[in-house]
């Protein structure tokens, strides 16, 4: 028998409702073959499913005082997670699972994560500076990541260590998360093709998003709503714009669903 995983999200405030851990809890079941604990740490357990395990949000450690918890995320590399023990997936919550999560289990590396640039179209001015180039080519997007619980530490460690310095270096966690990962050598990533934007994989580019509705492209396991436009909008019929239609996404309401 394999050794069961986990898999983990976090929700809190008032952004998200449960019906997002819930659907998320149904796709993982649906395409997650090994035996899994999920779990879901939150400040607010009301209405989530019976087999999603509500955990309380861990306590990232800021100092007294400081109360900015933008990067909240880095908590969850703490030396203990609760009695979680081992392979962990964490999932972000605007996203939908269209194919098998095994090989995110699988695939060899002691930490994976989505390259961010692989999300996004290319930004060719960004060149003009050559250095933050290569960093933010380098940058992982923490909307899915593989890790070992306890075994990245060193991330929240040096974030406490200077959490001002760290908000003034880095725009969003994701780089500093990334910046600690490269210092030790784990960090690397999925193949491009596993976790794929909404926006810019699925959706037709410009005027031929008229002729052509939004599709999942060959290979993809997890679309996901990077930027705009939100989840919730194109679910609602919405997130057009005169340059970029959005057609027939029944196939989105069937990935996010019960």
């Amino acid at each position: 028998m394999q050794t069961p995983v986990n898999v983990i999200c976090m929700k809190w405030g008032k952004l998200y409702g449960p019906e997002y851990v819930n659907y998320l809890r149904a796709g993982v079941g649906r395409h997650l073959k090994r035996p899994f604990r999920f779990v879901c740490f939150t400040d607010d357990a009301a209405g989530l499913r019976d087999d999603v395990q509500a955990l309380p949000l861990p306590e990232l450690g800021l100092p007294k005082g400081q109360g900015d918890l933008r990067w909240r995320k880095l908590a969850v590399f703490g030396k203990q997670l609760h009695d979680l023990q081992g392979s962990t997936l964490f999932l972000d919550l605007d996203l939908v699972i269209v194919d098998g999560l095994d090989a995110f289990f699988e695939h060899p590396g002691k930490f994976l994560i989505i390259r961010d640039d692989d999300l996004f179209r290319r930004k060719p001015l960004r060149k003009l500076n050559p250095a933050r180039d290569r960093f933010l080519h380098s940058v992982g997007n923490s909307s899915v990541f593989r890790f070992e619980i306890g075994q990245h530490s060193y991330i929240l460690d040096a974030y406490l260590a200077d959490p001002k310095g760290a908000a003034e270096r880095y725009e969003i966690s994701q780089q500093f998360q990334s910046a600690q990962l490269a210092a030790h050598g784990h960090l690397a990533y999925w193949p491009s093709d596993w976790c794929v934007s909404f926006k810019n994989a699925c959706v037709p580019r410009g005027l031929k998003s008229y002729l052509a509705d939004p599709a999942v492209p060959a290979g993809a396991r997890i679309v996901v709503f990077a930027g705009t436009p939100k989840m919730s909008d194109v679910l609602a019929g919405g997130g057009h714009s005169w340059y970029r239609r959005i057609g027939d996404v029944r196939w989105l309401h069937q990935a996010w669903s019960a």
